[in-house]
């Protein structure tokens, strides 16, 4: 779909704020899925927009008390405070900038893997589609495509083995990683005999190397994400769900492997 006007910042802006025509959105929508980048950072602002709804509600829109008019406060003297009030004052303000530094904090981890997986949504519904062009080394170099992914995600990459579930590893390419991200990516792709494609989005673990799970659907795709101390891992698809969900457990005993054989925490779900 070629948009009617240029897609702009402001556009963008105002389709993460839900304020475009739903003619526009289709626009924008489009453009967007041509631009995994700028969805990544669409969706980030999107996910911002639902933090501060969370955490202040319709605040921000409640017309200021009279009360609260600093000319009025001025000239009653409102400002004059014993040294006891303005004390407990300033406790309340430190306990509120503590509970908001904490939901902040929590926000930022969350931020962080809903970029991760709305980039491996985004790159996977780029490159399913292509035939010459799927990966950039193919699985017959798996040799080198090994080297070349670990070496530049900076950790060992051993692509899973699933062809007990049908599928047979295409072969991968490296993708670019995101602003403060964990680094470049490594996205490995599958292919099973209907020509039905699950690709494997890996990258370096995060700067707090929490152990965190996810399953979400994202853009009609299910997106299986899972993190530990050493690699974050993305798996998406769009299988049956219990087809996805036995693919992605394959995925997750095979990569979360330790050196003892073991797999850390156990898969649920």
């Amino acid at each position: 779909m070629t948009p009617s006007v240029p897609i702009s910042e402001t556009d963008l802006h105002a389709y993460a704020d839900g304020q475009l025509t739903p003619e526009r959105v289709a626009e924008v929508e489009a453009w967007l899925a041509a631009h995994p980048d700028k969805a990544a950072e669409v969706a980030g602002w999107q996910r911002q927009n639902e933090a501060l709804e969370a955490l202040f509600g319709g605040a921000a829109t409640e017309t200021v008390p009279a009360r609260l008019d600093p000319h009025l406060i001025a000239r009653s003297g409102g400002l004059r405070r014993s040294w006891p009030q303005m004390a407990a004052a300033a406790l309340v303000l430190l306990a509120l900038g503590g509970a908001i530094g904490w939901a902040a904090n929590g926000y930022l981890r969350s931020s962080a893997s809903d970029q991760l997986i709305a980039s491996a949504v985004n790159a996977h519904a780029l490159y399913v589609r292509e035939n010459r062009h799927a990966v950039e080394v193919a699985a017959t170099d798996r040799d080198h495509l090994v080297t070349w992914l670990s070496n530049r995600v900076d950790r060992p990459i051993s692509p899973p083995d699933l062809g007990p579930d049908g599928f047979e590893l295409v072969g991968g390419r490296l993708l670019p990683g995101e602003e403060n991200g964990p680094g470049p990516a490594a996205q490995l792709m599958y292919e099973n005999a209907a020509k039905e494609r699950v690709t494997v989005y890996i990258t370096a673990a995060l700067a707090d190397r929490r152990s965190e799970r996810e399953f979400t659907s994202r853009r009609n795709l299910d997106a299986f994400y899972w993190a530990n101390d050493r690699i974050t891992c993305t798996v998406v698809g769009d299988l049956p769900e219990e087809q996805m969900q036995a693919v992605a457990k394959k995925v997750y005993q095979q990569l979360s492997r330790r050196p003892d054989g073991s797999t850390g925490e156990g898969w649920r779900g």
